[in-house]
């Protein structure tokens, strides 16, 4: 049996990661991340409702960054690769330009950033509060890795080569 072009393997290596970056997403988001006790007040948070806490709060300038950059453009960034490795058959002026939207995109797209701040702030107040992971911690570090592999397993040129 013939093997497929890499080119092919390539687009589908990447959209297999992206569309599974995808379905954990919404878990990843909407879940509780993070259960905080403190002087015997019990706390859930996920990462929708800490932006709309931020919103009822007043705090405007930091529940839009934190909306715009580590749920619209990660979401926007999955659906460019998605598209640029399932639409074959579009134009090239079509693949182009979404090519270097999503490579644009890609830079501002911060959950792994967010990842890691996130540990960082979980290590530095372990001594003021007592916390446990919530159930969404599993399919966020699951849908960073699997976005990150999509990303670097995205070959751009398989985007040029005619299925």
């Amino acid at each position: 049996m013939a093997q497929p072009p890499t080119h092919e393997r390539s687009r589908g290596r990447t959209a297999a990661a992206a569309a599974a970056a995808l379905l954990l997403f919404p878990a990843a988001v909407l879940l509780p991340i993070l259960e905080i006790e403190k002087l015997g007040h019990h706390h859930r948070s996920s990462i929708v409702g800490g932006i709309v806490e931020l919103f009822r709060s007043g705090s405007w300038f930091v529940g839009i960054v934190i909306l715009v950059f580590s749920i619209v453009m990660p979401l926007l960034k999955i659906f460019a690769l998605l598209e640029l490795c399932w639409l074959c058959s579009l134009n090239e002026k079509h693949r182009a330009w979404t090519y270097r939207w999503m490579e644009q995109i890609g830079k501002w797209s911060m959950m792994d950033v967010m990842l890691l701040a996130w540990l960082v702030m979980m290590i530095k107040i372990s001594g003021l509060v007592q916390f446990q992971f919530g159930s969404a911690v599993i399919a966020f570090v699951l849908c960073v890795s699997m976005s990150m592999v999509a990303a670097l397993s995205f070959d751009p040129h398989a985007i040029w080569e005619s299925t």
